[in-house]
């Protein structure tokens, strides 16, 4: 059989347990044999990060040191950017040419597919496993495959629901309780915790 691998983008700024949660569960629930995190370069939505890409991976390392099904790919952050998911899809499935590619994403960036870059050719490329759960300001929104029929009819057949643990809270949350001074303990591993206060990261926060 081939092997089966998953891939989880995101900017990590900073990795939280809903990021862990999600691959470990992904992992499982899809027999994956490994999850790739792919920390984001430079998304064509946003022009920078909060934290140094240096910091992002340091800490992206710790979080996933300890399990062997777990790895960090370059392979946005090596190459100049914008980056586009499909871009990067393909030059994973170029380094692995005989896997089969999952590429998780959450609920609300399932209802925002349409506007993607090329997102048909997502389909064509790798299977998409939908983590269906609540995520902060988007409530519980009702996710069926059939959603983007009228302008990508492959999803039905190249996508999959998984369903989630419901972890309520993102990066942006992480940070913006930081730079109100409220603590993250739980929300982050403690070895996140204590990287952040070591290296003065997200000013104005509380442990």
């Amino acid at each position: 059989m081939p092997p089966r691998i998953g891939i989880l983008g995101g900017t990590f700024d900073p990795p939280h347990h809903a990021h862990l949660i999600l691959a470990q569960h992904a992992l499982e629930e899809l027999s994956l044999d490994k999850v790739l995190f792919v920390p984001a370069g430079v998304p064509p939505h946003k022009t920078t990060t909060r934290t140094p890409i240096e910091h992002r991976l340091t800490m992206i390392l710790m979080c996933i040191e300890d399990v062997p099904q777990f790895e960090l790919s370059r392979v946005e952050i090596d190459r100049p950017g914008p980056h586009y998911t499909i871009d990067t899809v393909r030059i994973i499935q170029a380094q692995n040419p005989d896997a089969e590619l999952f590429f998780i994403m959450g609920g609300d960036v399932f209802r925002d597919l349409p506007n993607w870059d090329r997102p048909q050719e997502m389909f064509r490329t790798c299977k998409i496993a939908v983590a269906v759960m609540r995520r902060p300001g988007f409530g519980n929104p009702e996710i069926r495959l059939d959603m983007h029929r009228a302008t990508i009819p492959e999803v039905e057949q190249n996508a999959l629901l998984l369903s989630s643990p419901l972890v309520e809270f993102s990066s942006t949350d992480i940070v913006d309780r930081l730079m109100r001074g409220k603590s993250i303990r739980y929300m982050v591993p403690d070895y996140i915790l204590h990287y952040i206060q070591a290296h003065g990261l997200y000013k104005g926060f509380k442990l």
